[in-house]
Formats: structure tokens, sequence, C-alpha cells
């Protein structure tokens, strides 16, 4: 691809990981959240979070797969839109839900379990959002592969944090954990070794 086509792409994917926070957006606007609005922006935004956090995680292994090394100049990106959207997440419960009330919310957080799991997930976004940038991983050097490899913590964090939250109907929260560990193991060296077979059937299934 030339340097346009990277730049047209980038522009795309860009756009597109914005749709679900504007159609949020919209519905706010034209009162149409439902009976209770902060729950419903609250599952939204925990939902879309996931869904990037599989998506950044899934580059590699289909780059290994497709061997299209293109694919790891939107990695960054997209993982930045899943920090987007966990701090709108978590900006919605100090700010709506609790209304910045600071003692109330760390006596929540101490409480209740789900909201330990689903801040300490935070925690670990906020960290690799901050070393994202070029400079900053010149300057960790081997740390900051390091610290980036707790992504997968945060992924089995954040799908227990959604378990826990939805009490009944755990298939979705379940999915996510499923699909975080085949990601997971996709990173074993000895999986690793056979992505050469699984490239020659994904070739030969799009011949």
């Amino acid at each position: 691809m030339t340097n346009k086509q990277i730049t047209l792409a980038k522009t795309t994917v860009f756009l597109l990981a914005l749709v679900p926070f504007s159609l949020l957006l919209f519905r706010g606007l034209n009162d149409e959240l439902g009976a209770n609005p902060i729950e419903t922006i609250t599952n939204t935004t925990g939902i879309w979070t996931l869904r990037f956090l599989v998506i950044t995680l899934a580059i590699t292994p289909l780059r290994r797969l497709t061997r299209q090394a293109i694919l790891i100049r939107f990695r960054r990106m997209l993982g930045l839109f899943t920090f987007f959207y966990a701090s709108l997440h978590f900006l919605t419960y100090i700010w709506l839900d609790q209304y910045f009330d600071w003692p109330f919310i760390v006596e929540d957080i101490a409480e209740h379990p789900y909201i330990i799991v689903g801040f300490t997930t935070f925690l670990i976004l906020l960290s690799m959002a901050v070393t994202s940038p070029k400079f900053m991983i010149r300057k960790m050097g081997k740390n900051w592969k390091n610290l980036h490899r707790l992504v997968y913590l945060a992924a089995f964090l954040g799908a227990t944090h959604f378990i826990w939250q939805v009490k009944s109907d755990i298939r979705e929260p379940l999915l996510y954990f499923a699909l975080f560990s085949i990601l997971m193991l996709l990173r074993i060296p000895a999986v690793q070794k056979r992505t050469p077979l699984l490239t020659g059937w994904f070739r030969s299934v799009k011949a």
C-alpha cells in the first residue's frame, strides 16, 4: 500500500471507531436512551471497550495468518480507542452515576469486587495509553513490552467485571472470555509454530 492509501485506510478506521460513540451521543441528544440512560451509557461503553480490546488483540494473529504486515499500523490506534471507550465507561460512573462524590466512590469501590476489578482494568489500560507514544517506547526499552503484556490481564479482568455486572445471562461475557483465551493461546510459541499451516489453509480458502 502507498502512504496515501495507508492514510486513507487509517482515516476510515478512525471514523468507523467513532460510530458507536456518535450513535450513543445522538441517542442521548434525542432522549432515546431508555428509562435508565446512565445504565444504557455504562453498558454500551463497557461492551465497546471489550470489543475494541478483542479487535486490538486480534491484529497480531491476523498479521501472522494473512502475512499482511500493514495490519500492525492500525494496532496502536485501535488500542487507544479501547482506552477511549474505557474512559467513557469510567467517567460515566464517577460523573453521571456518582457526581464526583469521592468519599462514596472510594467506599463503593472497596465494598464491591466487580468495581475493584473494573477499576484495575482501567488503570492497566491507562498505563498502556500513557506509554503508547514512540518516545515512551524508546525510553522504557524492554520494560515497555513487559508493561504492555498486561493487556491480557486487562482483557480477562474486563470480562470478569462484565460477568459480575450482568449476574443472570452470562453468555456474552463468556464469549469474550473464549475470544481472549484463543488470542492468548495464539501467543504460545508451540501454537505459533503451526501458523504456517494455518496461513496455507487461509490462502487456499481465499483462493
